[in-house]
This record gives structure tokens, sequence and C-alpha cells, in this order.
């Protein structure tokens, strides 16, 4: 068995344990699994994709990701449909751009192939250091406010005013109050740093939800399910279901472009990050062994996902909480892969979750998505408008594509007043030209 482990895993019976390995799983599992409530809620928003399939797609694509990430890179990170991506599919290209769902989903698939070829040639680095670390820390802010953004209105925290644009809403009756009581168990469940504080918190809020009803109507925000396991519903409705007929458009490209930028840039992120939080990163070598291998793994995740019918499949930085626990090897992602496997079985108990109960949720992850912008310069302006705009413009365009749009092009504007020619790559110059063009022009 031990040979077995070594060979599958990368597990070395010197420096590991099977315990630790396995409850770091779990770990990283019940600090994650709030995907499975939450994807399918932000899914809801498009016509003719089913929550049943969704929460399907979502699990699958989460196991195949995870599955690749244990066996092959052997790293103990866990992947499934990110988020930030998943907004940016459902609401900006979607209900924002007006686009399919099955455009967009062309556009995933695209990408995670594009990925996946910059992963096997190495071009990914070449592009990455292309893109200045001002920018790249402000999309992370700039996607953790839209996230929080998205949760407050799926609780009707903020809603809609036709004098101010957005208002306070009801947040002493029905799903506000919901949204309000959830937020602080989950805020008072992370701070306690209690194991799965975000999971335990969508659950306790959607208890919550039982008892209190919505003005509206009568019923009560949370409604029980009649059952609470159930077979998995078929994909078939989403699987596959791809659009070709404008792929070669300007829409295309910025779309495609936008989910790997965001895809590649939020994985690395998080490699180099949990890597370095766990000192696995050796001093004066700042090269971390087999990062092509995970990236192979996101390309795969994104590529599967994509057919099973969900948007961009991501390496989680929640992987952290199981690396905190001891996790070191794919035993540990192995593990969140089986757990992803039997949650399969227990979708009527998550598709019951209201929107009310996961938006703490997004407003947590949105909070975890700001420290980056600490290490931002503020008072060189050079760097500090571009990284304002993109992250200002996310969630007031109620676009993540603009963001990064409008980031990039006052980059090279702001660099180019200021004189500060040696500081604009040429793939910079390019992109800005092009994102120009694509507003002039689309």
């Amino acid at each position: 068995m031990t040979n077995f482990l070594s060979k599958a895993f990368g597990f070395d019976p010197t420096k590991h344990s099977v315990r630790t390995e396995i409850l770091a799983g779990l770990t990283t599992f019940l600090t994650m699994a709030y995907i499975l409530a939450v994807n399918p809620g932000i899914f809801s928003a498009l016509p003719g994709m089913p929550g049943g399939s969704v929460f399907t797609a979502t699990a699958l694509a989460a196991i195949v990701g995870t599955l690749v990430m244990a066996f092959y890179a052997k790293k103990p990170f866990a992947l499934a449909p990110g988020m930030g991506l998943n907004a940016f599919f459902v609401f900006s290209v979607c209900l924002g751009m007006g686009h399919s769902w099955q455009f967009a989903l062309t556009a995933v698939l695209i990408e995670g192939i594009i990925f996946l070829i910059l992963t096997l040639t190495k071009v990914r680095s070449w592009i990455v250091n292309a893109i200045p670390g001002t920018l790249k820390k402000a999309i992370g802010a700039g996607i953790g406010l839209f996230i929080a953004f998205i949760g407050l209105q799926g609780a009707g925290i903020i809603v809609d005013n036709p004098a101010t644009l957005v208002g306070l809403g009801d947040i002493i009756h029905g799903k506000a109050l919901v949204g309000i009581i959830g937020l602080f168990v989950t805020a008072g469940l992370v701070m306690a740093k209690i194991r799965g504080g975000i999971l335990w918190g969508i659950l306790i809020t959607a208890v919550i939800g039982i008892f209190i009803k919505d003005p509206a109507t009568g019923a009560a925000i949370t409604t029980l399910p009649s059952k609470a396991v159930s077979l998995p519903d078929s994909i078939a409705p989403i699987f596959c279901q791809f659009q070709w007929s404008e792929i070669l458009s300007w829409n295309m490209l910025a779309i495609v472009f936008t989910f790997l930028f965001i895809d590649m840039f939020d994985t690395m992120g998080t490699i180099i990050g949990v890597h370095q939080g766990a000192g696995l990163i050796k001093k004066g070598n700042e090269e971390i062994p087999g990062v092509e291998k995970m990236f192979f793994a996101d390309s795969i995740a994104t590529i599967c996902g994509a057919c099973f019918g969900t948007s961009t499949t991501t390496t989680y930085v929640e992987s952290a909480s199981g690396v905190g626990e001891g996790g070191r090897t794919g035993l540990t992602a192995f593990s969140v892969a089986i757990l992803f496997g039997l949650a399969l079985f227990l979708s009527p108990i998550f598709l019951a979750i209201p929107g009310a109960a996961t938006a703490p949720a997004l407003i947590i992850v949105g909070v975890m998505m700001m420290p980056s912008i600490k290490s931002i310069h503020w008072e060189d302006y050079t760097k500090a408008i571009p990284a304002f705009v993109t992250i200002i413009m996310m969630p007031l365009a109620y676009s993540i594509s603009d963001g990064i749009l409008l980031g990039v092009i006052s980059y090279v504007i702001c660099h180019a007043v200021a004189g500060k020619f040696k500081d604009i790559s040429v793939t910079m110059w390019v992109l800005a030209a092009l994102f120009i063009c694509k507003y002039i022009f689309i």
C-alpha cells in the first residue's frame, strides 16, 4: 500500500501521514464545498440551465480536475468552478452582453484549450511576466468587490433605486434579514477559525430561513426538500452545448482572453501563495517544483468543465486550509475528490439552499480577495490610478471584463503621459490597442 501511495500521490511514509492527508482533504472540502450551493444559484439566472444539472456539472468538474491534480501533479490542491469566473460567465457575458450560455461555454472551452497549449509550450510564463504586478493585484480585489456586490443583491440587502441607481433594501424583513443574520453568523465562524466556517455559515443561515417568511408571499425563505438523497441530475441539457458561429468575432476574442487572464493569474496566485504560506518554497529559489503539472491539471479541468456545462474550473485558494492542516501530497486532493463524489448524491439538500443563505458566503469570499491591494504602491499615481480603475469599474460597470480592459488601457495611458515608456512592455501596448478598438468598433 505504501508503494502505491508513493507512486500514485508522491506520498513519503517518512514525512507524511495517511491520517493527516485525509483530514487535510476533509478540511479543504469543508472550506470550498459552498460552491455546490452557490454555483447553481448563480446559474439559475440563465434560462435553460437547470439547477440540478449545474450542480452535477459543478461536482463532476471538481472531481475530474482534483483527480488530475492528485495523480498527475501529486499536489494537495483542489479545483472547482471558480468564484468570479462564474459571475463573469452569467452576469457579464450572458446577461450583460446578451450572449447565450452556449456562447459562453464555447469561450470557456477555447480558453481551456489555449491554456493547455500555453502550459505545454511554456509560453504561459512569458505572458504572466508581461502583465504588471499592480494590475494582477487589483484584479483580485476588483473581483472580490464584484462578488460581494452580487451577494448583497442576491439577499436583497442592496436593491434598485430609480433616483440613485442602487439603495438599501428592507433589511428587517424577509431574505434581507436572513442574509444579514447569516453574514454575522458566517463572519463569527470565520473569525473563530472554525473549519468549514463558510459552509457551516451557509447551512446555519439556510436553517434560519425556515423560520423567516417573505412578506410578499408569506412563504418561508427556505423550503425544506422532500428528500435528502437522490441520484444526480442528468447533465444532458447542458452537456457539450457549444455555439461555433461566432468563434472568430471580437467579442469571443475579448471574452476568451478575459477568462484566460483571470484563470491564469488566479491559479498562479493560489499556487505561489499557498506554497509560500506553508514554507514549501526554498529561500533564494522562487521556482515551484511541478508548477507546469499544476497548470496542466487546471487546463484539463476547465476543458472538461466546459463539456459538462459549467464555467471555468480553477485551483481553489481554500486549498490553503488543507495545507495548513498538514496536507502535502496528492492524497489530500484525492480525498477532496472522493468527498465531491459523495456530495453528488446530496443535491436536494444543496439545491434547497436559498440565495439569501449563500449571499453571506459571497460577501466573505469577497473579503478574502481584498488583501492583495495592500501591496499596491498607492503613492505612485501611475500605478495607483490603473489599479483603482480596475477595482472600481468591476462592480460599478457590473463587468469583470470591463474592469480588466479599462485597467490595461489606463495603465498604458498613465505611464505614457508620465513619460515612463520603459515601464510599458510591447505586449501591453498591443493589448491596450486591441481593447481600445474593442470599445470603438464593438
